[in-house]
Order: C-alpha cells, then structure tokens, then sequence
C-alpha cells in the first residue's frame, strides 16, 4: 500500500501551486520601454522582469511535477484496494454458494414440518 499521508502531500503542493500562481500574478505585465531611459536600461529591466518570471514558471512546473506524481500514487493506492475489495468479493461469493447447498438440504425438512400440521377441515 501507498504512503498514508498521500493526501496531506497533495494538498501541500495544491498550496504550493497557488502559491507560485498568485506569486506570478504578482509580477504583472512586463514593464514598459520609458522614453526618457536609453534603451540599455529599458532592456535591463526587461531582462529582469522575464528572469523572475521565468523562474517561478520552472518552480510551478516543478511543483505540478510533484502534485501529478502524488496524484498517480493515490491512484495506483485506490487501484490496489479496488482489486483487493473485488477479491474479497469474490471469496465471499465462493464461500456463499457452496454453503447454499447445505442450507437448501435444511429447507426442505422445514417445510415437510410445517406441511405435517393437521388442516382444518370446513363443514
């Protein structure tokens, strides 16, 4: 079986992405070329801001990396206890009908007693 702390996992790096997404949404837009810099300067902060962006991209990617493998785990988990529930299942449907034939044996015997009682006869 699984970790069971998978759906702790889960939810930490649920946080974690929205965490890295409101860090994006942060940023903004790219800032703007202003007319009174030189253009070095313009590419510089350019630069800067595609940076930052940049590496909280590569982090949120990392970190849907992290949640779909802990997804696949949880899944391959509830897998194995479908297969295990359906063996189960199936024992005990084994088990129900071979002890069928003995309790049908019973029935009978129960109703020959029941058909034994003394009727009532109507004038």
């Amino acid at each position: 079986m699984a970790n069971i702390g998978a759906g702790e996992i889960i939810y930490d790096l649920r946080k974690k992405i929205q965490k890295v997404q409101s860090d994006i949404t942060q940023l903004g837009e790219p800032p703007r070329d202003l007319p009174e810099m030189i253009e070095s300067s313009n590419l510089l902060r350019s630069n800067e801001y595609l940076s930052k962006a940049n590496e909280k991209k590569t982090e949120l990617l990392a970190t849907y990396e992290q949640y779909s493998k802990s997804l696949e785990e949880l899944l391959s988990t509830v897998f194995d206890i479908q297969k295990d529930l359906k063996e189960i299942l199936i024992e005990q449907s084994t088990l129900i009908t071979s002890k069928k034939p003995s309790t049908s044996s019973k029935k009978p015997s129960a109703k020959k007693a029941s058909k034994s009682k003394p009727k009532i006869k109507r004038k």
